[in-house]
């Protein structure tokens, strides 16, 4: 999403909190807090897929991806 986009969909979406009720604010604060939340429990998940992975295959070094890089480089001058 684009800067500008994500500023308008901002600005509706206050429009339409301001002309909320009460119970209706109540109610989208819990969908919002439960959506973090299970955004936090995917990235936590992601993250221990991840160690996981690195533990089971181990991790490429900075000079393996360096030597990658001008390998890739050396064939698109080739």
């Amino acid at each position: 999403m684009k800067a500008h986009e994500r500023e308008q969909l901002i600005k509706d979406i206050n429009v339409l909190l301001h002309q909320a009720y009460d119970s209706t604010l109540v109610k989208i604060h819990a969908l919002l807090k439960r959506i973090d939340d299970i955004d936090d429990e995917e990235d936590l998940k992601a993250i221990k897929e991840a160690r996981e992975d690195i533990r089971i295959n181990g991790t490429v070094s900075w000079d393996e991806i360096q030597n990658e890089i001008r390998n890739e480089i050396n064939k698109d001058v080739a």
